[in-house]
């Protein structure tokens, strides 16, 4: 992975700081003033963490129709985070096939076991039919907040939707549980990916280590 420093303008005016690759010549002028920013600081390159021996989880997700680009990438590093063992992406969920889901997945598109599927809800009854326990993110009116969900069961897959119209009925009423993280301002719900990277971390650290795997239904690309 290529080497930064944080750069600073020389511009006694502007003194703008920002982070730069070592070998860009671009960024060796202020994007701001033009003026000449000479390096501050040398970053190190940021190493790839390494999960533990047997941190396998039962854990998995499902993308219903997740449109953006950016939120599928985000999607991915939180699922990476979170140490999913695969990500279903459904419908018109873009995967990484295309290249600019990699600029917001920043190499986690490759560290996630994914497939794509084009009907969640056939898919749904495959991973259900084999003991998969589907909980729904989703802000339905009897949704229980994620902090007071408890433990899920393993096998768990956490089911997202659509950025608007949120998760198929058909695919909700599989689902045995709706968690939803609560919202104390004005809008009622967070943005999906942000939502999934709360959701798959608090839900990772409820759950126990093994090295059980989840159940996973060659369906790709039906």
């Amino acid at each position: 992975m290529a080497e930064y420093v944080i750069r600073e303008c020389s511009d006694q005016v502007c003194r703008a700081r920002y982070p730069a690759p070592a070998t860009d010549r671009a960024g060796e002028r202020c994007p701001w003033c033009g003026n000449p920013a000479p390096p501050v600081h040398t970053l190190a390159a940021p190493g790839e963490s390494i999960a533990p021996a047997g941190a396998t989880v039962p854990f998995a997700a499902l993308l219903d129709n997740v449109r953006s680009l950016f939120n599928v990438g985000s999607i991915f590093r939180s699922a990476d985070g979170a140490c999913l063992e695969h990500l279903y992406l459904c419908g018109f969920t873009p995967t990484p096939a295309n290249r600019k889901l990699a600029k917001t997945a920043l190499g986690a598109d490759t560290a996630v076991a994914w497939s794509h599927h084009r009907n969640a809800v056939e898919l749904a009854h495959g991973l259900v039919a084999v003991g998969a326990h589907l909980w729904a993110l989703e802000t339905t009116a009897d949704a229980t907040s994620l902090f007071a969900a408890g433990p899920p069961p393993p096998p768990l897959v956490l089911v997202a939707g659509n950025e608007v119209t949120g998760i198929d009925p058909d695919l909700l009423s599989l689902c045995e549980k709706f968690v939803a993280v609560p919202m104390f301002g004005r809008k009622r719900s967070l943005n999906v990916a942000t939502a999934f990277g709360i959701a798959a971390t608090v839900l990772r650290q409820q759950m126990k280590v093994t090295p059980h795997a989840v159940p996973h239904v060659s369906m790709e690309n039906t």
